[in-house]
């Protein structure tokens, strides 16, 4: 589909995908913008394999794999965030994606990108550590930023996790206010 009409270059938006969009979603979906899960964010249909969430109080996003079966920092796990989120609503401040999507150049620039992430699981961080060590190396933020995002073992609500971030300098504390 041709990139045509543009409305916002930096959030991701363009009159033929909202057109397509439009009268492929029964006519509930307005506005689509790529680049930001904040305002008029993707949607998803419930086959993703993470799913991206703000994390309000820690200025950045968490995300969660569909392996992972404990609590995370929104206060839901998986499941129920999936069942939140799926069905072709749009969520503002939740996404669904796929795992290679976090080492993208184009993950979620206009929210700040990979420094807006503030906590995975464990097993996912170490699945992908050396894709999201070359994607950090890339923008800028150094190759130890992988140590910087919280897991499980730090905490499982933002509360927790924000002393942890604050030790270690993550740049989402320092980035614009998410909202």
């Amino acid at each position: 589909m041709p990139k045509e009409g543009i409305i916002d270059e930096f959030k991701g938006q363009w009159q033929s995908f909202n057109e397509f969009t439009f009268n492929n979603s029964q006519r509930t979906i307005e506005a689509v913008n790529f680049y930001t899960i904040m305002e008029y964010p993707m949607t998803s249909c419930g086959c993703f394999e993470c799913i991206l969430s703000m994390v309000p109080e820690c200025n950045g996003f968490m995300v969660v794999n569909r392996e992972h079966g404990g609590m995370t920092p929104s206060g839901m796990t998986f499941s129920t965030l999936a069942g939140t989120i799926g069905g072709g609503a749009q969520m503002p401040g939740f996404m669904g994606i796929g795992k290679s999507y976090l080492a993208s150049p184009k993950f979620v620039p206009a929210d700040g990108g990979l420094g807006r992430l503030v906590w995975m699981p464990k097993a996912l961080k170490e699945e992908l550590r050396a894709s999201l060590e070359e994607a950090a190396e890339n923008a800028g933020l150094g190759k130890d930023f992988v140590n910087k995002i919280a897991d499980e073992t730090v905490g499982t609500s933002g509360e927790e996790i924000m002393s942890f971030l604050e030790e270690k300098g993550h740049p989402a504390l320092t980035m614009d206010p998410l909202m």
